[in-house]
């Protein structure tokens, strides 16, 4: 069996439009359709989240000879339930250095790797570039946040879960709608209390 139709089968068999899908992995609807009638490869990072949403090896994802199995007609996702409530993949970038406990990088599914030299202390970044399933991350990730003006202040993460941005500071969790200007300037102007500069603010969208 095909990756093309292995994709159509689970979708189907948890429930999902293509669209749905498309918001999941962040991708067009497009995409999707491109995958499924076997005309484009999902990348890398997007077959992981397929993996994630649908429960099952990278193995059985690429390998033709190897069939998806057990596949439950249940609509849901591990925790999450696809039908009535859509799976929430974050996808984002963290500084290790900017986290007081590490255990968190264990919930991330990594998919790049930079060290950034920053010219101050220390002198270079670790910058890993994730996604993650657990819907509960943004609260997690605010209990290990570094808040300490000996060591860097106020330190954030930003990341993004559909059309949802979230920027999330030591048991802090801001968030807006991309493309709501409003929203946006909200949460600006709360990241400018905890003593962020407006050029630290040019995060992707």
């Amino acid at each position: 069996m095909k990756l093309s139709e292995k994709i159509i089968e689970l979708r189907k068999a948890n429930g999902m439009t293509q669209e749905e899908l498309a918001c999941v992995c962040s991708v067009s609807r497009q995409s999707i359709s491109k995958w499924e009638a076997d005309i484009a490869l999902p990348e890398v990072e997007k077959l992981l989240i397929l993996g994630e949403v649908f429960h099952v090896s990278m193995d059985v994802l690429l390998k033709d000879e190897l069939l998806v199995g057990g596949v439950r007609e249940k609509h849901c996702c591990g925790d999450n339930a696809v039908s009535g409530k859509k799976t929430e993949v974050y996808e984002g970038v963290l500084i290790k250095e900017s986290v007081e406990d590490e255990n968190i990088i264990d919930l991330l599914n990594i998919h790049k790797v930079e060290l950034w030299k920053t010219g101050g202390k220390p002198r270079y970044w670790t910058v890993l570039f994730f996604s993650c399933a657990r819907k509960d991350f943004p609260e997690l990730v605010s209990k290990v946040m570094i808040s300490d003006p000996d060591n860097g202040g106020s330190w954030f993460v930003d990341f993004k879960a559909g059309n949802v941005k979230y920027i999330v500071f030591r048991d802090k969790v801001l968030k807006y709608r991309i493309g709501d200007r409003a929203e946006r300037e909200l949460v600006c102007d709360e990241c400018r209390k905890m003593g962020i500069l407006d050029e630290q603010m040019n995060w992707e969208e």
